[in-house]
């Protein structure tokens, strides 16, 4: 058998976002692969031919990432092939190409430009489209100049000296700065080239639903200057697609507002949350509104995620649909126990068994006569375009001949009598009775979940000779919003938790050897990493990713930090900062002894530099062996998503350090 290696990763293809064409006779998806030499990641589109299940493929730039079926059956994608046009997205001027494919041959030729960044497009007919996209206040309006106006302005935005912030939040993790900078709707009429705004300069709004006619659709967008306030709760709008007429049709009552869809031309399902107990974070309810009486109630008490899945995986790519009305019912992505899969609600409430397998469902879709395609992780095997329960793709035939470890699952029982679900994997070659090193892995979140999903880190780490130990501990997410909650509780049970599950599977496991025990996690798992080796010795080495160390300075310097902290930990610096440093690992850093490994991203701004450079300079005061690697241009997803050389040198600092130490 040969070995899971760090660099294995770069040889696999992710299949993503199924989508059927109008007749429902074809099947797109996207596949990514990494270029490693150019340091990049290339999309191209393929397509399934639904009644054989023969799927071939239609581009090969690397450039198509996404798509969008026209009414009349073309696809339609994003991609910057036109030296003239690279070079005005080069100087900083908005715009968006899109390029037109026959799936029955033929080459993609550009359709239409849009003076607009990253916009995506929604078609309402043939002619139509409500495009999203982003839209940045701070820049003049370009269209009034003449080439060398622009020019100049453009020239001088690229070359200041200086970025200048007027709001908060001041940047975004994977978008930089935004001050000043929206996400704004338009109605495109491709025949006519008129883009007309939907949502105003100063709105918000990722996007919008339409109704099954095309006449109307609904929107939620939250208008805001200087400070984003998430407590205020908005209304769902309804806007007459010729008019662009609005009216309230929900009122702004729900602490948070998961998705909404039109079940027919007058009812509406929403998945919501008042947050009477939970606040924002409360997992939601479905609700039904009557568009022509205004009357709306409860149908549902749902308490898990709705449209999405949060399973933690770094072998996936890509998006797809996470939730679609179908004959009148509601199917959604959720993540329900450790997997996610496909479920659909009826208008009276009723909810079905799981549609999809066990596992980790990413997307799917139906076409009007039932067919049923869906994207997921299940066993050991890669992302798998499937459908009707068939599966269509093979790209997990590269693992084949590789020895990947099945995960071993685990229950047990802690001491406040709450049950928890976790995994070993065993080490390549592994022989009863000798000894192997172990590394316990945390995932973030916290509400995410562990499964039994191939996650190439872990299956890296068992080839390399260890045991790997991960659970889902209280605070993850799909069992519910009581086990979910340690808002305010941040490494007290949830710590009490993963430090019972490790004993639990060094008792399962004596071949593990507890005196060359390291730990690791990232974000949330990074935070638990920081407050363990605060709080125990019992690890020999460590290695915190993307963490955080003070909740008062990732208050202030974060792309979330003052939502997420208040929700989080129920206090403000303002108000409580003794409460928060008493919850932030850094309090406890003069107390660690075990050797360090920190992994930070310089564009980082979920858990920002300074909070890793906080927890390094802690321990360096404690003379602790301890090291800190900061990647350049990455961000939050650089375990995930992160450019190929450095995610492979991640891994390598990461198996390097746990090899020093635990390896003796």
């Amino acid at each position: 058998m040969k070995k899971i290696e760090i660099k294995t990763l770069f040889d696999f293809e992710f299949a993503s976002a199924p989508g059927f064409s109008p007749d429902g006779k074809s099947i797109a998806y996207v596949v990514t692969r990494s270029d490693y030499e150019e340091n990049k990641y290339l999309g191209d589109l393929y397509i399934i031919d639904a009644a054989s299940g023969e799927s071939r493929r239609l581009t090969s730039r690397g450039d198509a990432r996404g798509y969008t079926w026209t009414k009349d059956g073309k696809l339609l994608f994003s991609a910057m092939r036109d030296d003239k046009l690279k070079k005005k997205a080069e100087s900083g001027e908005p715009i968006t190409a899109f390029y037109e494919l026959d799936p029955c041959g033929g080459e993609a030729e550009l359709a239409f430009t849009l003076p607009l960044s990253g916009a995506r497009l929604s078609p309402i007919d043939t002619d139509r489209y409500i495009v999203a996209a982003g839209w940045d206040n701070t820049l003049p309006d370009l269209s009034t100049m003449s080439d060398e106006e622009k020019a100049k302005v453009l020239k001088e935005r690229k070359e200041s000296p200086c970025e200048v912030l007027t709001e908060y939040p001041f940047w975004e993790n994977g978008g930089g700065f935004t001050s000043g900078q929206r996400n704004r709707l338009f109605l495109y009429t491709r025949s006519t080239g008129e883009l007309k705004p939907i949502t105003g300069e100063w709105e918000d709004c990722y996007a919008a639903t339409l109704s099954p006619s095309g006449k109307r659709f609904a929107i939620m967008p939250s208008e805001w200057r200087g400070f984003s306030d998430y407590k205020k709760r908005e209304p769902i709008l309804l806007v007459d697609t010729e008019t662009l007429e609005r009216r309230e049709i929900f009122p702004a009552i729900m602490a948070n507002v998961s998705g909404y869809d039109f079940l027919d031309e007058d009812t509406m399902i929403i998945a919501a949350t008042e947050g009477k107990k939970y606040s924002f974070l409360e997992d939601p309810n479905f609700y039904l509104l009557d568009l022509k009486s205004g009357e709306w109630r409860k149908i549902a008490d749902y308490e898990h995620t709705v449209g999405y899945g949060s399973v933690g995986t770094d072998a996936h790519f890509g998006g797809g649909i996470g939730a679609k009305v179908h004959n009148g019912e509601f199917y959604f992505v959720s993540t329900v126990g450790d997997g996610c899969a496909v479920y659909k609600i009826d208008r009276d409430g009723h909810i079905s068994e799981a549609l999809t397998p066990d596992g980790a469902c990413s997307s799917f879709d139906i076409s009007d006569d039932g067919k049923f395609v869906y994207c997921g992780m299940y066993g050991q095997k890669l992302n798998e375009i499937y459908l009707d329960g068939r599966q269509i793709t093979n790209f997990s035939a590269a693992l084949d001949g590789f020895d990947v470890r099945t995960p071993e699952p685990h229950v047990f029982t802690n001491s406040d009598g709450v049950e928890i679900h976790g995994w070993a994997l065993t080490p390549s070659g592994y022989e009863k009775g000798r000894k192997y090193p172990a590394i316990l892995h945390i995932h973030g979140g916290p509400e995410t979940t562990f499964h039994t999903v191939y996650h190439h880190e872990m299956q890296m780490w068992a080839n390399a000779g260890y045991f790997v130990f991960f659970c889902n501990p209280r605070g993850s997410d799909g069992r519910g919003n009581e086990f979910s909650d340690i808002w305010g509780k941040y490494g007290t049970i949830d710590y009490s938790d993963i430090m019972e599950f490790a004993d639990e599977m060094l008792k399962k496991y004596p071949d593990a050897d507890e005196k060359n025990f390291g730990v690791t996690g990232g974000s949330y798992g990074g935070f638990m990493t920081n407050w363990i080796i605060g709080h125990t010795d019992r690890f020999k080495a460590a290695c915190s990713q993307r963490s955080i160390a003070s909740w008062i300075s990732f208050e202030h310097t974060t792309d979330i930090g003052v939502l997420f902290t208040e929700l989080h930990q129920k206090a403000l610096t303002r108000t409580d900062m003794e409460q928060l440093w008493e919850h932030s690992p850094l309090a406890y850093a003069p107390n660690c002894k075990t050797p360090t490994l920190f992994i930070h991203s310089d564009a980082d701004y979920r858990c920002w530099m300074v909070e890793g450079l906080s927890m390094y300079t802690a321990l360096k005061q404690n003379g602790c062996d301890t090291k800190l690697c900061l990647f350049k241009g990455e961000t939050h997803e650089l375990s995930r998503s992160g450019k190929p050389k450095g995610r492979a040198r991640r891994m390598e600092e990461i198996l390097g350090w746990f090899d020093k130490y635990l390896k003796q």
